[in-house]
């Protein structure tokens, strides 16, 4: 256990902040599976824009690694792409 006041404080801040990222890392995930079950090429877009910015916000706090951001962006991406106008 921690000795000093300190360590006890950054021990609370660390918890914290997990928390906090694993949240937004597992609302990333969820967002990304709605986006893949989406057939409509015109709300698929809409959510591209939403899912990538949330990629773009874990890469940079360093949640996620940013090539594995740019990875499942240019998927997505394809994937939106691919879809017709209906």
């Amino acid at each position: 256990m921690a000795n000093h006041k300190s360590a006890l404080k950054r021990i609370r801040a660390n918890e914290t902040k997990r928390l906090r990222n694993r949240y937004q890392h597992k609302t990333t995930r969820s967002y990304i599976k709605k986006l893949r079950d989406i057939t409509d090429k015109a709300e698929a877009t809409q959510v591209y824009k939403t899912v990538s910015s949330m990629l773009d916000r874990l890469a940079k706090k360093n949640i996620i690694h940013k090539k594995k951001a740019s990875n499942q962006k240019s998927k997505l991406a394809r994937f939106v792409n691919s879809l017709t106008a209906a």
